[in-house]
């Protein structure tokens, strides 16, 4: 995380500009893991990495760890300047990236989109499903804003279910693949308020792609879901969450190396299994709780 040498006191500051009592809350309920250089290069060396939403925050992130290790990273978002600066600090470096301009809100660009890849890549190793929308907003703000739900269901779920549709018969054949997808612990929480439009949509491609990765196990493709935390980028920006525990992008990026070095099915804090259990089997108390704290 960079921490100072020196131990700071309380409320400092440090030098990666967050206070020490909120770093230390952050590696106790977000613990992140690293893999080893080498570990990554073996990975990722030669291969082609697909990430989408590449041109900030921790698809960039991500993206540049991946080349540093070897990988040939495929960069996809809506903003060309953007995606050029990143693949241009990427091979500033000595790595290798391609850049494409895609909205994977329209379905026939993104069909385009997986059409082009294999045409000019052949394959794609692994896929970083990192693109995304968040909204946060309550109900009675959203009855004339029906385009919310719209917008965050076509980013978050039929956007990259379009995508996968088209690569998933090349690494069916070919009999291997890599999945990631970028989620969010929320959808192993109770429902919480304001969060109907990203949590319904983020909820839809989880179960989609573990239901569709029963089915692809046999051909040796595999995927990976990262229930990741709070991490502080310009999509968390709008909301407040200054004081908050969170991963940074680059600390995000570390999980998103993890998963495509170990491959594991999925990937969340420690303590949202049994908060996830809990509100399993006390739905109605975990929905009360929520009420109750949306009513203060």
């Amino acid at each position: 995380m960079g921490e100072n040498s020196t131990p700071e006191p309380d409320n400092q500051a440090g030098s990666n500009g967050r206070p020490l009592a909120e770093r230390v809350a952050t590696r106790l309920f977000y613990p992140t893991t690293r893999p080893r250089d080498k570990a990554l290069r073996d990975a990722v060396a030669g291969r082609v990495v697909l990430v989408t939403g590449a041109s900030h925050g921790i698809g960039k992130a991500a993206a540049k760890k991946l080349a540093a290790g070897g990988a040939t990273v495929l960069l996809v978002a809506r903003t060309l300047d953007d995606l050029q600066q990143v693949a241009a600090e990427i091979r500033e470096e000595g790595g290798t990236a391609h850049v494409y301009q895609a909205d994977l809100t329209e379905m026939d660009a993104v069909d385009e989109l997986g059409r082009d890849l294999l045409a000019e890549h052949g394959h794609i190793d692994v896929v970083i499903n990192n693109a995304g929308k968040s909204i946060r907003r309550p109900i009675d703000e959203s009855y004339d804003r029906f385009h919310d739900f719209t917008r965050t269901i076509d980013i978050n779920y039929l956007g990259p279910v379009r995508l996968l549709l088209a690569l998933l018969p090349s690494m069916r054949e070919r009999r291997e693949g890599h999945i990631v997808n970028i989620s969010t612990w929320g959808i192993r929480m109770p429902p919480a308020p304001r969060w109907a439009a990203y949590g319904a949509s983020k909820a839809a491609f989880d179960i989609w792609l573990r239901t569709v990765a029963t089915e692809i196990a046999v051909d040796n493709v595999t995927t990976t879901s990262i229930y990741m935390p709070l991490v502080h980028t310009r999509m968390s920006a709008p909301t407040d969450f200054s004081g908050v525990p969170g991963l940074t992008a680059d600390e995000a990026a570390d999980l998103v190396c993890h998963a495509v070095v170990s491959r594991p099915p999925e990937i969340s804090p420690w303590w949202t299994g049994p908060v996830q259990a809990w509100s399993d089997l006390r739905r109605g108390a975990a929905q009360r709780f929520m009420e109750r704290g949306f009513r203060r």
